[in-house]
C-alpha cells in the first residue's frame, strides 16, 4: 500500500499536520502495512541552497531548480514541467517524531508553482467549477488558494511517472485539510485508477472563523448548528458570510472524495453541518495521538523545582510560587487564553486562604524565535518577560493584545501571576539570564502542575496532553477534539482526576435556543464566570498536596496517555479507516 499525503507541511513541520504526519509514520503498525510515503506539496521557497532544498538530512534526487537531473528522473519528470511550466524536485527526507525522536525516510515531491501554463490551469479551473462547484475567479489572487490549485494537475502527473497510481500496489490520496483538495479533485477526475481519495480533516476551514469572529464564540456556533441541523438548514443557510472564504468551496468539495477522516467529534458534526451529502457519507474518526513517556517522581520534582526558580527569579527573592501552571500554544484567538484568566482570577482568593500561591507561563509567539541579544536587552531594560513593550522584538503581529491582558491581570492579583514569555523554546539562550541554566523545553512539559487549553475551537489539540503522562491536570474545553478521544478510550471514572472538562455550551435558563445565533458578546462572558469558578474549585481539589498524591497523578496520567498514543491510534483508527477506504468501489 502507498499512502501519498499531500500537505503544505510536505519539508518541514510548520503546525499540527506535520506533527500528525510524524506521529503516524513512526508508529511500528504504519511502517508495517505502509510500502512507501510519498509527501507532496508545493515548493514554498525558491532561496534555499541545494543541501537545504528537502528540509535537515533530506538528499535530492532530482530538481531541476539546482540541475540536478540525471536519468531515470529526468526522462519521467521533463515532460511533466515542460507541460505545465512547473519545476519539479524529488527526493528523499528524514521524518521524526518530536516527541520519541524516531525517524523514517519518506519520498518528497515538490512543485514549483511560481509559474504555470496559464491555458492549462484555466481548462482545469473550469473542470473544478463545471464537476465540484469550486469556483476560482474570485479567489486566484489569493496565493493561499492559487498555489494549491497549480499543484494539483503537475503533481498527480508526477506521482503516476513514480508509480503512485499506476502500479500493482493500492495507492491511498490523503487530502490535508483544504490544501490537498485540488489534487485529490485531480485523482477523482482521472476516472477509473487504483488511487483511493482521502479528505484528511484536521479542522473544518468553513467554520473556524465564524466562530473566532462571532462575540458569542463556541458557545453560539455549537448552540447555533444544533438547533439548524433540527430545521435541516445548512452552514451556509445559517452563516452565509462563509462563501467569501476561499476555503469553503475546497472543504465542501470533500464530498466528492472516496471516504473523509475527521480528528474529532466536533469536526464530523461540522461536516455534515457544511452539506447533505455528508449526513450519508462515512465519515471515521481517526484521533490523533497523544505523548506518553514514563517520569519518576524525582524528575518530576526537579522539573517543578526549576520552574519555581524561574518565577521567583523574575519576581524576587521569597516569591517562590507553590504551583507551576503552563499553556503552550500559539497565542491566537482560537486558543481563548481570556478563559484561562478568568479561572485563575476565581482560584486567587481559594489559595490565597491556604497560603499558597501560583504562576502562569503562557509560552508561544506570532513572530517567530527573538534573537539571544534582543531578548537580553529587554529583560535588562523592562523586566521581559513580566513586563512588555509594543513593537518588535517584543509584542508585535497580534501579541499586543495578550500582553496588555496579563499586565492588567497582574496588577490586580498577588497571589496569581501570570507571565507571558512571547519566544519559542525554553532555555536559557533564548529566554534570557533569569532562566536557571538547566532549564530545557522537558521542563515546560514536565514542571507543570495545570496546563490550560480552554479553546473556543481547537478540532483536536494534541499540545493540551502533552503533560498528561507526567501528572499534570489538563484542563481542557470540551469542543477540543481530545476530549473526543479521551471519552472514547477511557471512562470518566478513569480520567477524571487528571483532566478537567470545561463547558461554556450551557445556555442561560430559560434561553432560547432559536437565538443563538444571535447569542451577543455578554452572555458568553457571564457563562465563562460562573464556569471560571466551578473549574477553580474542581483545579483546587485536585491540586496534589503530597508526594502521594503526586504519584497518582504521574501514574493516572502515563495510563490514560498510553492508551491514546500513535501505537494505538494507527493500528485501532488509522489503518481500520484506510481499509475501509480501499475497499469503497
Amino acid at each position: 500500500m502507498i499512502v501519498v499525503h499531500v500537505t503544505h507541511e510536505a519539508v518541514e513541520k510548520i503546525g499540527g499536520i506535520g506533527a500528525v504526519i510524524a506521529g503516524l509514520m513512526t508508529a511500528d503498525a504504519y511502517q508495517e502495512s505502509v510500502t512507501r510515503t510519498i509527501l507532496v506539496g508545493p515548493l514554498l521557497t525558491t532561496d534555499r541552497p541545494v543541501n537545504r532544498r528537502l528540509g535537515e538530512h533530506g538528499k535530492v534526487l532530482y530538481s531541476s531548480l539546482d540541475a540536478i537531473d540525471s536519468p531515470p528522473w529526468r526522462e519521467l519528470f521533463r515532460p511533466i514541467e515542460k507541460t505545465y511550466d512547473v519545476g519539479i524536485i524529488y527526493g528523499t527526507r528524514e521524518v521524526v517524531d518530536a516527541c520519541s525522536q524516531e525517524s523514517v525516510e519518506a519520498e518528497v515531491l515538490l512543485v514549483d508553482v511560481f509559474h504555470a501554463n496559464r491555458d492549462r490551469l484555466n481548462l482545469f479551473k473550469a473542470e473544478l467549477y463545471k464537476k465540484f462547484s469550486v469556483p476560482s475567479r474570485q479567489f486566484e489572487h489569493i496565493w493561499e488558494y492559487e498555489q494549491y490549485v497549480r499543484l494539483a494537475e503537475p503533481a498527480f502527473e508526477a506521482l503516476r511517472a513514480i508509480g503512485a497510481h499506476n502500479g500493482k500496489d493500492r495507492t491511498l490520496l490523503l487530502a490535508h485539510e483544504y490544501m490537498g483538495m485540488p489534487t485529490a479533485l485531480r485523482a477523482v477526475l482521472a476516472g477509473p485508477t487504483n488511487t483511493r481519495t482521502v479528505f484528511y480533516a484536521h479542522e473544518v476551514a468553513s467554520v473556524r472563523p465564524i466562530v473566532e469572529l462571532h462575540p458569542g464564540h463556541d458557545t453560539m456556533f455549537y448552540n447555533a448548528m444544533c438547533f439548524a441541523a433540527e430545521q435541516d438548514r445548512t452552514l451556509e443557510q445559517a452563516f452565509p458570510e462563509v462563501l467569501d472564504n476561499f476555503k469553503h468551496a475546497l472543504v465542501k468539495a470533500a464530498r466528492y472524495c472516496d471516504h473523509v477522516f475527521a480528528v474529532g467529534d466536533y469536526i464530523e458534526g461540522e461536516l455534515r453541518f457544511i452539506d447533505p451529502h455528508f449526513r450519508t457519507m462515512d465519515i471515521d474518526l481517526v484521533y490523533n495521538g497523544i505523548p506518553a513517556s514514563p517520569l519518576s517522581l524525582a524528575d518530576k520534582n526537579a522539573s517543578l523545582d526549576r520552574m519555581k526558580q524561574y518565577a521567583e527569579n523574575l519576581f524576587g527573592a521569597g516569591r517562590r510560587p507553590t504551583w507551576i501552571f503552563t499553556h503552550v500554544a500559539r497565542p491566537v484567538l482560537s486558543k481563548g487564553i481570556w478563559r484561562d484568566l478568568r479561572v485563575l482570577h476565581e482560584l486567587e482568593p481559594i489559595l490565597a486562604d491556604r497560603g499558597e500561591s501560583a504562576v502562569l507561563f503562557m509560552l508561544g509567539t506570532l513572530a517567530g524565535q527573538r534573537r539571544s541579544q534582543d531578548i537580553r536587552h529587554m529583560e535588562r531594560v523592562y523586566g521581559w518577560p513580566v513586563h512588555h513593550e509594543a513593537g518588535y522584538p517584543d509584542l508585535c503581529q497580534g501579541e499586543e493584545s495578550l500582553g496588555g491582558i496579563f499586565e492588567a491581570f497582574n496588577k490586580d492579583h498577588r497571589a496569581i501571576q501570570a507571565v507571558y514569555v512571547n519566544q519559542w523554546d525554553w532555555h536559557r539562550s533564548v529566554c534570557g539570564e533569569r532562566m536557571p541554566e538547566e532549564m530545557t523545553f522537558a521542563d515546560i512539559r514536565q514542571g507543570t502542575d495545570v496546563e490550560f487549553g480552554l479553546s473556543i475551537y481547537e478540532p483536536f489539540g494534541i499540545a493540551q496532553f502533552e503533560p498528561l503522562s507526567f501528572g499534570a491536570i489538563c484542563l481542557v474545553s470540551n469542543v477540543c477534539g481530545c476530549m473526543g478521544f479521551v471519552r472514547a478510550a477511557h471512562s470518566e471514572a478513569d480520567y477524571a482526576h487528571n483532566i478537567v472538562q470545561a463547558d461554556y455550551l450551557q445556555l442561560p435558563p430559560g434561553y432560547d435556543p432559536a437565538k443563538a445565533i444571535d447569542l451577543p458578546g455578554p452572555v458568553r462572558e457571564t457563562i465563562e464566570v460562573e464556569e471560571g469558578k466551578r473549574l477553580a474549585r474542581l483545579i483546587d481539589e485536585r491540586l496534589p498536596r503530597s508526594d502521594e498524591q503526586r504519584s497518582e497523578l504521574i501514574a493516572g496520567g502515563f495510563g490514560l496517555a498510553g492508551q491514546m498514543d500513535w501505537e494505538h491510534v494507527v493500528r485501532g483508527y488509522f489503518l481500520p479507516s484506510l481499509s475501509r477506504a480501499v475497499e469503497r468501489h
